[in-house]
């Protein structure tokens, strides 16, 4: 069955500016990526979503906000996130492509879409635009599985900590958020012991990682941590916050990824049998974001990559260790070494 592959033109009209990393050239190098994989694509137009969409995680007074702000001429939310009036519909569609994809799938059309869209959403809050992101994306989408009783998992592999998503899943037991990040780094979330509160206690996992860290972490992350916890809450919908900005080429942090290491965690995916959908996150060196794309439908297609070689820091390796002890009590199949 062949991927999905959801863009729209809209999303290049997304205008950040000269010189800002999040810029529409990102969108064509995913395409590129997206399209070279090795196999088909079935491409379709991302849709845009409604208001009601939104209010999901989203304050009505916040998405209006937006909307006026866009509709006004457009500026800067904060330092680093820009609106201009075409942002408006981008954003509805970056939302509508996932929920479009989830229709998709829910109708057996596909068991993987990949939605290369702009903005990216992981950071946005439920009334605050931060981090390059105004609407949540993956958040609007895991809460209208949630909302329907099902049980959905959420795998962040962008450098940055999917600050937005936690906090919007932090008491939820239906929600599994799953996080692999630099730390310490921007937003300053997802230390390893913010793990949920109340119903949703141990439901947040963070695997915060030193600068330096490679692949043989990541890989080892999945063995030990990633695959048993999302085998043990057994969900019926995969959702990946796909952030490439952790390759070793991106301008923007400090971690030592290469394209194989999407490839495999991909691959590690697929093994589940689980649907899943992609939504493009950050990832600022194009042809690392293009190689980086086309890995990941590789390895969803269930064609993993060789094992990494030993490169990462000591401390990687110690990261890992102290998550496996801090979530052990709530997940049978995460033991120690």
């Amino acid at each position: 069955m062949r991927p999905l592959l959801f863009h729209h033109a809209a999303f290049e009209r997304h205008d950040t500016g000269r010189g800002h990393p999040e810029r529409p050239e990102r969108l064509a190098a995913a395409l590129r990526g997206a399209r070279a994989w090795g196999g088909e694509v079935e491409e379709r137009a991302a849709p845009q979503a409604s208001l009601d969409d939104l209010h999901g995680v989203h304050d009505a007074a916040y998405v209006a906000a937006i909307r006026d702000f866009c509709a006004a001429g457009g500026g800067s939310l904060d330092p680093d996130t820009v609106a201009v009036p075409e942002s408006w519909s981008a954003a509805l569609r970056a939302v509508g492509a996932g929920l479009a994809a989830l229709e998709a799938i829910d109708s057996n059309e596909a068991t993987v879409a990949f939605l290369a869209v702009r903005p990216p959403g992981h950071h946005a809050l439920q009334a605050r635009a931060m981090g390059f992101c105004l609407f949540n994306n993956v958040a609007i989408t895991a809460d209208r599985i949630g909302g329907r009783g099902d049980r959905v998992a959420i795998i962040d592999w962008d450098v940055h900590h999917g600050n937005g998503t936690q906090d919007m899943f932090y008491t939820d037991e239906k929600v599994l958020y799953v996080s692999l990040h630099e730390f310490p780094f921007y937003p300053g979330t997802g230390w390893l012991d913010e793990t949920g509160r109340g119903a949703g206690r141990g439901r947040t996992v963070n695997i915060p990682f030193p600068a330096g860290t490679a692949g043989d972490a990541y890989a080892a992350a999945f063995d030990r941590i990633v695959v048993p916890v999302l085998s043990e809450f057994e969900p019926s919908r995969l959702l990946v916050s796909a952030g490439y900005d952790a390759h070793r080429d991106d301008p923007l942090a400090g971690l030592l990824l290469e394209a194989a290491d999407y490839q495999r965690m991909a691959a590690a995916l697929a093994t589940l049998g689980v649907p899943v959908i992609y939504f493009l996150e950050g990832g600022y060196d194009l042809p690392a974001l293009e190689a980086s794309v086309a890995a990941t439908l590789l390895g969803a297609a269930g064609h993993t990559a060789l094992a990494p070689g030993p490169r990462s820091p000591k401390g990687a390796l110690q990261a890992i260790e102290l998550v496996v002890d801090e979530i052990s009590e709530h997940w049978k199949g995460v033991q120690g070494a």
